[in-house]
């Protein structure tokens, strides 16, 4: 405020001093009187004198008007106005540019949101595929179960054809280790007892004699 008061006092003290050279111009111009004013500042004389009045006349007018529209400009000029100007300004100015970021991360959210759906839309997929494969189990667990239990049965059956075949095969058996034995063996492959003692007639007591 101090600084405006100064200003408002110094281009009125122009405008005044251009008004009374504008005053003294018409004076000059209209009446034919002397020039006055001039002749008080410091300059050589010869110069001063050397001006008209007309040309004193519109130099002066031009100067007390340029001077006067700056004492207006500066003494009606509101700093509460100036404040709120600056700072609508500076609202606009910020909302502009807050608007552009919005614009930008708006599509950084639409990018996003459509991350979110495509991965919600994989796993309702997922969790049917896992649903399906639930079911299928299911369907196929009895299944597996009659599989192993014929399994079983087979190799059971394998293994009493096994013990069919070798008593086929191998119709005699080892007296000292069990094993089956051919025919043609004298020597049990498996223990080394021999088989022809095993297979030796037992001569009864009353037949020796």
């Amino acid at each position: 405020m101090a600084k405006k008061g100064l200003a408002v006092w110094v281009s009125s003290s122009l405008t005044f001093i251009a008004l009374a050279h504008f005053i003294d111009a018409i004076s000059a111009t209209v009446f034919a009187n002397p020039i006055r004013l001039l002749l008080l500042y410091p300059f050589p004389v010869e110069k001063l004198e050397a001006i008209t009045p007309t040309t004193y006349f519109w130099i002066s007018a031009v100067t007390s008007l340029i001077l006067w529209g700056i004492t207006c400009a500066i003494t009606f000029e509101n700093p509460v106005d100036t404040f709120l100007n600056k700072v609508l300004s500076d609202a606009k100015t910020q909302s502009t540019v807050e608007n552009q970021l919005l614009e930008s991360k708006s599509e950084v959210l639409d990018a996003i949101f459509e991350t979110i759906e495509s991965c919600h839309n994989t796993i309702a997929e997922v969790k049917d595929s896992i649903f399906n494969i639930r079911t299928e189990s299911k369907e196929i667990h009895p299944l597996k179960e009659s599989m192993e239990r014929t399994l079983t049965e087979l190799a059971t059956l394998k293994r009493e054809m096994r013990r069919i075949d070798e008593k086929m095969t191998f119709p005699s058996l080892c007296a000292a280790c069990g094993k089956p034995l051919m025919p043609e063996f004298n020597v049990c492959p498996y223990c080394g007892e021999s088989v022809k003692l095993q297979h030796a007639p037992i001569i009864k007591l009353r037949d020796y004699k």
